[in-house]
């Protein structure tokens, strides 16, 4: 990302919101307006009424009201802002994991529209998009002083409609650019898998409102495997962030006690803190954990904790830096405000925000091979991708030997994945000559 206060922001196209540090809140309360405000509250009206008469062209007012108060929101911070109900309602189905859309996370970084990151197997994955690239135009219209949310509107679309984006990427000199088709995208938070016998993989994509309990069912399907697990790595890589109560309740799986993130506002109500439970943990064996400048919000939270707390090992590159609480705040028509209404802090008291995570390990990433999927856009159509083609005696088994395959290639393809296995397999060989020189 998004981290949300329900207690999530950042824009994730749906596109929604980033990273969110979300929090969703019940019914907005209004507090009595101050006798000073009743001043500016006059001139915006009469600004209104002038408008609305000597405008060259007949305007809408519930339009203008809108861009009023989007003005408003903007001129806070990036992450704040007013969400139609349409949009009110794509952010609820985000949380979910199933959303519309292209399938990134984008936000404001000095003054352009830039990528969060890409959620992996959507779209805008597919086709190239990546984190730090700055959008310029959609659809030939200069992304220049627009907002989150008159990008999501621009971004979002039909399920099969396309969408021409212009991008400025650092180090490319000239613009690229993408047509993407849009689609539905449904996002699988955990993916899991052994690395080598006793080691293991998870990838965690999102921070949706099953995360905890998928990435509970992961470590215990692993730990059923021959070998157990003596050594975890969790990529936390491009993922953008969600919920804050999923940040907690993932980190917490890994820690048996002491503090996780605490939040700082204006309000009593929003400083909190949240602390581990004994409870559920899973604390013998370490882990490795890869971040990158994709990984925001929640993701920073999770790293932040259990590298104040040395329970991990991070690895990789120095993260987003999403320090903020976003609250959802409902109204009376099914709108609502996205505000920022908090700082959060890791257990030692680290602001994240604008900085970021330093990994203990500061390793870039080696290019992936993209040779595969070439070849396969090489081949085109073939029997095997048609629907019903005729099953091949030997095809389970080559299809398991390419599984097996691609496992390997992901490992010489992915440098911060293989090191972090082999921090851990050293890790394990440390661990066994301690042991045995202090029997």
């Amino acid at each position: 990302m998004r981290l949300i206060s329900s207690h999530r922001s950042f824009v994730i196209l749906l596109l929604f919101c980033l990273g969110l540090g979300l929090f969703f809140s019940g019914q907005a309360k209004v507090a009595a307006v101050p006798r000073e405000d009743y001043e500016s509250l006059e001139t915006f009206t009469n600004i209104l009424a002038i408008v609305r008469k000597n405008y060259v062209d007949e305007v809408n007012t519930k339009e203008l009201m809108t861009g009023a108060i989007n003005g408003m929101l903007n001129s806070m911070d990036p992450h704040s802002g007013y969400l139609t109900p349409e949009l009110y309602k794509e952010l609820q189905m985000d949380t979910q994991g199933r959303f519309g859309g292209l399938g990134i996370e984008i936000t404001i970084r000095n003054g352009m529209l830039t990528v969060v990151s890409p959620i992996e197997d959507t779209p805008a994955f597919r086709a190239g998009i990546k984190a730090g690239d700055q959008i310029l135009k959609i659809d030939d219209e200069f992304t220049k002083d627009m907002n989150l949310m008159q990008a999501v509107k621009k971004m979002r679309g039909l399920k099969g409609s396309k969408l021409n984006l212009s991008i400025k990427r650092e180090g490319v000199p000239d613009l690229l650019n993408f047509s993407i088709v849009r689609d539905t995208i449904r996002v699988q938070s955990v993916r899991s898998r052994v690395l080598e016998e006793g080691y293991a993989y998870i990838r965690l994509a999102q921070f949706q409102e099953r995360s905890d309990r998928d990435l509970q069912k992961a470590l215990e399907k692993l730990s059923s495997e021959k070998g157990g697990v003596k050594g975890l790595v969790l990529d936390l890589r491009n993922n953008p962030g969600g919920l804050l109560t999923q940040a907690v309740r993932v980190a917490d799986l890994f820690l048996d006690s002491g503090m996780i993130v605490y939040t700082e506002g204006r309000l009593e109500s929003q400083k909190q803190k949240y602390f581990a439970r004994k409870e559920g943990s899973w604390t013998e064996f370490p882990i490795v954990v890869l971040v990158n400048g994709g990984s925001a919000s929640a993701s920073e939270i999770v790293a932040g904790a259990l590298q104040d707390h040395k329970r991990a090992v991070i690895l990789g590159t120095k993260t987003f830096g999403k320090g903020s609480v976003q609250t959802i705040l409902p109204l009376d028509d099914n709108s609502a405000l996205r505000l920022t209404t908090a700082r959060y802090f890791t257990p030692k008291g680290r602001s994240i925000q604008a900085t970021g995570i330093v990994p203990d390990i500061v390793l870039e990433n080696v290019p992936v091979q993209e040779a595969r999927a070439e070849e396969k856009k090489r081949l085109g159509l073939r029997e095997e991708n048609l629907p019903g083609h005729l099953q091949n005696q030997q095809e389970q088994k080559e299809k398991e030997k390419q599984a097996q395959q691609e496992k390997e290639e992901s490992l010489e393809n992915d440098g911060q994945l293989k090191r972090a296995l082999e921090l851990l397999k050293g890790w394990d060989v440390f661990k066994q000559l301690v042991q045995k020189k202090a029997g």
